[in-house]
């Protein structure tokens, strides 16, 4: 069924216990999963799918059979091999990394010593790096440049994924053989990968929707109107296309899965934590407030005052990013930089 034999995830974050339930699943299915006992030697063409999880309570409770009640709680999963140490992922054909963006880093410094040269790494964090400004694939050449980059983003909420329902996305990687060779090992009826060499444009397609997922919100929260909420997802798809050409992707990149797909799903769903946050700015609340009540991380908000500065320095114009940038950072009011938007000057499409 696959060349690889053992698929790691790096990170229990609710995402990353989503793709590994698919794992599970698909191997299990198959009757080629490697049953979980730390002192059993592997079988031949058996795939084993270890996890690592910063929380000691998620990795007990992921390899207990109970679940991750602390990200993805309410649904029943199968016990699953979870760790705290991240050497349990050495010797991994492939890595799914799944930490954080502003994470990655310091996650992937330590990785580096169990990585061995020309693993495929699959970047399913979206966002860019505050500190230097860096896409991911960026941040993994840095840390670990023996390793082999790839993206996998598209419109998944890991609910969705968790309980089988059908979930198609894009995987970026250069080489088209190994593209094949990783929609193999990860791909299944209800998880459909399709590929491209484009790891730029569906890199920024994740991160730009974020942050345009919280505008969103914020006119939902506001109850501006389904007419206000298509216009911006339509303005904002532009913005993500002009970043996304100015970096060197490409515009059928962005109008596929990992751009348009993404952003439609995560500007239309309280569901996303980031609708959801931007929900609560529009009904009065503050950020601060609203992020310390959460235990997941909201993406976006790390992300809008890079991608402005990113934007700034490609000279693209974005000014539904800017507009959430200036809320988040105090700037600007909600009312006020709504009044802004409406009164910029007319012109061309």
């Amino acid at each position: 069924m696959t060349e690889m034999t053992r698929i790691g995830v790096l990170g229990g974050g609710a995402w990353g216990t989503a793709l590994a339930v698919s794992l599970y699943e698909k191997y299990q299915n198959a009757g080629l999963l490697q049953p979980i006992d730390a002192r059993s030697t592997p079988d031949s063409g058996m795939v084993s799918v270890p996890i690592w999880a910063m929380e000691a309570e998620v990795a007990d409770a992921m390899r207990s059979g109970a679940g991750n009640p602390v990200y993805l709680p309410g649904i029943k999963l199968p016990a699953m091999d979870a760790s705290t140490d991240l050497e349990h992922l050495a010797g991994c054909d492939a890595i799914l990394a799944v930490v954080p963006a502003q994470f990655a880093r310091a996650t992937f410094e330590k990785l580096k010593p169990f990585v061995e040269a020309g693993t495929p790494i699959l970047l399913c964090a979206k966002g860019i790096e505050q500190s230097t400004l860096s896409l991911m694939t960026d941040v993994l050449t840095e840390t670990i440049p023996h390793a082999i980059p790839a993206v996998l983003s598209g419109p998944s909420f890991a609910a969705d994924v968790s309980r089988s329902l059908p979930t198609a996305v894009t995987l970026a990687c250069e080489d088209e053989a190994l593209g094949q060779k990783l929609m193999t090992a990860i791909g299944q009826q209800s998880f459909r990968p399709y590929w491209t060499n484009d790891l730029i444009g569906a890199e920024v397609g994740g991160a730009v929707k974020n942050v345009l997922a919280i505008a969103c919100g914020i006119v939902e929260g506001l109850g501006l109107g389904k007419s206000a909420h298509a216009a911006l997802i339509a303005r904002g798809f532009a913005e993500m296309t002009r970043l996304g050409i100015a970096l060197g992707g490409r515009p059928e990149t962005l109008a596929g899965l990992c751009g348009l797909g993404d952003l439609v799903l995560t500007c239309s769903s309280p569901q996303s934590r980031n609708m959801s946050f931007g929900m609560a700015l529009g009904q009065g609340r503050s950020a601060e407030a609203i992020l310390a009540e959460r235990k997941s991380v909201t993406e976006g908000v790390a992300t809008a005052p890079a991608m402005v500065q990113v934007a700034e320095r490609a000279g693209i114009e974005m000014p539904i990013c800017n507009a959430v940038n200036d809320i988040l950072s105090g700037q600007a009011t909600v009312s006020d930089t709504i009044t802004a938007l409406m009164s910029r000057p007319y012109k061309g499409e």
